[in-house]
Parts: structure tokens; C-alpha cells; sequence
């Protein structure tokens, strides 16, 4: 629970503020942009929510923030905001929310497919959600981009069952189970539609995952800066190799998407032709730096 006697002095005055506790992961800020924003090193509360929508939007953010740093000082039914998740971005596409501190607060998906459902990434092993996921089928596969946000992974699998796949090169003693373990930089095929991009650089043995030629998750490789309105990779979070990741995402140039669900930010979706343009134009951008 957040502490009010901590509330953040960037927080506006009323009910809804963040705690010191913040480890600006920035989730709730893409959960609540109109509530939350960028206080610096956390976040913190400009906006009290004045309509329904931004009330129901700040307790998703409330439910979903992985360090419970956010609170309010009046009581709130958040029933209506934990049954939101997993939330529908399109089609069969949801995001998770519930995140975990372990994965510094990056975004889960959801996939649910008539030939089993697909996490990728791990969200936190929380009740409700887990409840929600099992009444949609369940989980045949979790697919993992990169050591960094495999949070309950083990949870995951043994309460579904599901088949977890991580690269070799992001195993760690952590991940050491995981029941497939792929190596090289080839494209890999991974049932019904979706195929595993291998793209090294934020970590040795990071991947992207691909989805009906429209959707590509994209962990901390690639993501949306939304001061800038462009598509970019994390700079100063780069743990492997800048060089490797400029390379990695130049070869997503041989790829058709139309969505990026990156794990940390909001997903951005334009037309294809219009995406690729972005992404020439980010290659070209990480090449100066």
C-alpha cells in the first residue's frame, strides 16, 4: 500500500498521489497519461482524475503499478479497474498491466488463440489477472525477449503448464528450466503465425516476437518517444552492444508490422508503410550515435 505520510510533493493536491517508493518505471503514465507524468526521477500526480474515464484509468494504474507506490485518500471500488485486465489493444492482442517490480514495470501481452494462448513476457502472478488468464484458456506458450522481464515466469508455468522460450544467450540460473532455448540470430518459427526475431544489443540474447505480420513485441529493443514522435531504442539502457542493436534493428527493415508493444511504453500503431519510414529513420538515427 502507498504511504500518504510519503506523498510526493510533485503530486497535486487531492485524493490520488504517488509515494516515494516510485521507481519510475513509467507504466502508470502510459496507463493514466491524462492523471500521471514525469516528475523527474518518478512519477507523480498533475492531474486529479475529473471524469470517470480518468478515474477508472488511474486505478488500472493503481492495480497495476508493480511497487503499490500509487494511492488515494478516499476509499475506491477498484473491482471494475482489475477486471480490465487484460486490456484489448486490437483483435486478439490484450496488455496485461499487473506489472512486476522484478521486471522494473515493463508491459506483458496476451494473446488469445483457438490453438493455445501465448504470454509474452511475464506480468506479476497476481490473482485476479491469473484468474482472468485461466478463464480465457489459459497459457500454451510464454515467449520471453530478454533476461530482464521474465518476473513470474516459473509461476506462470506451473500453475498452466506452458512451454517458456528464451534465447540462449539471455539464460540465466533464473531460467535455466525453460523448456526451449534457441541460439543464432535466424528467424525462428514458433507455431501458428508467429515467428521469434532474434535482436541482439540491449542484452547478448534479446528477441522480438512477431505476430500475423502486425503486431511485434518488441521488449526493450524498440519503443515510441512520445516527446518526439518517433520510433527509438533505449541509449543510455543499452547492456550489450549499441553496435549489435543498431545492426539488430536494421535487419527489421525485411519485416511488414503495423504495431510496436514495446515493454516499456505505450503501443504505437501506424500504417505499415508509414512504420517502416519511422523505423529507416530510427536505424539511421542510431547510426550517429
Amino acid at each position: 500500500m502507498a504511504d500518504a505520510r510519503k506523498r510526493l510533493t510533485a503530486n497535486a493536491a487531492g485524493d490520488f498521489f504517488v509515494d516515494a517508493s516510485c521507481i519510475d518505471c513509467d507504466a502508470c503514465r502510459q496507463i493514466a497519461p491524462a492523471v500521471f507524468h514525469d516528475a523527474g526521477d518518478q512519477s507523480a500526480v498533475f492531474h486529479q482524475p475529473a471524469s470517470p474515464g480518468e478515474l477508472l484509468d488511474a486505478q488500472k494504474a493503481l492495480v497495476s503499478c508493480p511497487t503499490s507506490s500509487i494511492g488515494s485518500i478516499g476509499r475506491h471500488d477498484v473491482r471494475p479497474a482489475i477486471a480490465a485486465f487484460p486490456e484489448n489493444i486490437e483483435g486478439d492482442v490484450f496488455r496485461c498491466g499487473f506489472t512486476s517490480e522484478a521486471s522494473f514495470g515493463a508491459f506483458a501481452y496476451f494473446i488469445q488463440r483457438s490453438d493455445g494462448n501465448v504470454l509474452i513476457d511475464s506480468p506479476r502472478f497476481a490473482g485476479p489477472l491469473v484468474k482472468r488468464i485461466d478463464a480465457r484458456g489459459g497459457v500454451a506458450a510464454m515467449l520471453l525477449t530478454h533476461a530482464d522481464d521474465v518476473a513470474d515466469h516459473t509461476r506462470f508455468q506451473q500453475r498452466f503448464g506452458c512451454r517458456r522460450v528464451l534465447h540462449r544467450a539471455d539464460v540465466r540460473k533464473g531460467t535455466a528450466s525453460v523448456e526451449e532455448q534457441p541460439e543464432g540470430i535466424e528467424p525462428l518459427p514458433l507455431g501458428r503465425e508467429i515467428v521469434m526475431i532474434p535482436t541482439p544489443g540491449h542484452t547478448r540474447g534479446h528477441a522480438a516476437f512477431l505476430y500475423r505480420d502486425r503486431f511485434l513485441f518488441t521488449g526493450d529493443h524498440l519503443a515510441w518517444d512520445e516527446a518526439g514522435h518517433r520510433l527509438y531504442a533505449f541509449r543510455g539502457a543499452c547492456w550489450y552492444s549499441w553496435e549489435e542493436q543498431t545492426r539488430s534493428m536494421e535487419r527489421l527493415l525485411d519485416y511488414t508490422f503495423e504495431w510496436v508493444l514495446p515493454g516499456h511504453g505505450r503501443p504505437i500503431h501506424l500504417a505499415a508503410p508509414h512504420m517502416h519510414r519511422e523505423l529507416e529513420r530510427c536505424v539511421a538515427w542510431m547510426k550517429t550515435r
